[in-house]
């Protein structure tokens, strides 16, 4: 089992090494924990995601490449005095490789980075369905088209708030991340295939002026075309390229001027029984936090969405008071 394995480095010639797994068994990790004093209601009902919620996760603080001597999956287990807290965290790499990945030695140094990360807040966004498929309707009559989705109109609804809140240079340029999955795209891809496909680098550059003075529909038509441009023989073109010439992503390559969004509202996260019932909430441990994280899950409610939005306490608190997007949101 590639869970209970560990990351393998081989070396098949002097100028090159191979990452990949090592179905040795050893076994992951697996927490029972309690947190006295603790309710349901400490961790779903502050404004801002309390710091407690990254506690309730294992393997905190652990890199990547770590995973050739630590568990590549860790489960903790936490009792709460109404509930129960389940926190599952994996190694990214077991996600994006399932077979031997050849990356030359002088490449190697790109896998330690130090990122030091600003003081950052969380809070979760909930949508209805009614109030996502409202935004939908505003971005697509805007521009004159129906192809605008559902997440693309909140996304780019999320976008100007946070840029509205930041008093930034009107002529500075900003952008927008958006990771693409592969999967629908690459016909080839086998169904069972064990991991991630996706693309990191696609993103939406506007000047904050344009951001602000477009509506919503305008810069969702953007982010709408830049997905759009993705097909299967670019997703190629690129995996060949890579090939040629890997590059590893760093947390250090999104600044402060860009919003990244990861996860997505297709996961049926509210479907997971592990005997105790349906969930009734998510969060998300502290790995891969930086400024403009912004997770996407789909809402308890069919049809709604929330957001988890990781950026500055300033930002999360002018937002707050904007109007326009806190209209849009259920408290």
């Amino acid at each position: 089992m590639p869970l209970a394995g560990r990351l393998a480095t081989f070396e098949p010639d002097s100028n090159t090494i191979s990452f990949g797994i090592d179905c040795n068994n050893a076994g992951a990790l697996f927490i029972h924990a309690k947190a006295d004093g603790v309710t349901i209601s400490d961790i779903v009902k502050p404004v801002y995601v309390p710091s407690i919620v990254h506690s309730f996760f294992p393997l905190n603080g652990m890199k990547n490449y770590e995973g050739v001597s630590t568990p590549l999956l860790g489960v903790q287990v936490t009792e709460l005095v109404d509930g129960i807290f389940v926190g599952c965290t994996v190694n990214h790499s077991l996600l994006c490789i399932d077979y031997a990945i050849r990356i030359p030695r002088s490449y190697v140094q790109q896998f330690h980075e130090d990122f030091p990360v600003p003081p950052l807040k969380e809070r979760v966004f909930h949508f209805t369905k009614e109030s996502i498929a409202n935004l939908k309707a505003k971005a697509n009559a805007e521009v004159g088209t129906n192809k605008i989705s559902s997440l693309q109109a909140l996304l780019s609804h999320l976008w100007r708030s946070v840029i509205r809140n930041k008093n930034l240079d009107p002529n500075e340029e900003i952008h927008y991340y958006v990771v693409i999955r592969a999967r629908q795209r690459l016909h080839e891809l086998p169904e069972q295939y064990f991991g991630n496909a996706v693309k990191t680098d696609q993103c939406v550059t506007v000047k904050v002026k344009e951001l602000l003075e477009q509506g919503t529909g305008n810069i969702a038509w953007k982010m709408n075309r830049m997905v759009a441009t993705n097909t299967e023989e670019d997703f190629k073109k690129v995996l060949e390229l890579w090939i040629a010439s890997p590059k590893l992503l760093k947390l250090a390559s999104w600044t402060n001027k860009a919003l990244v969004t990861s996860s997505s509202p297709r996961f049926n996260i509210y479907g997971n029984n592990f005997g105790w019932g349906r969930p009734i909430a998510v969060r998300s441990g502290s790995a891969n936090k930086f400024y403009g994280k912004i997770t996407v899950y789909c809402g308890a409610e069919e049809g709604s969405i929330d957001i988890e939005a990781c950026v500055s306490p300033e930002t999360l608190d002018a937002g707050a008071n904007d109007q326009e997007f806190m209209d849009t949101v259920t408290i």
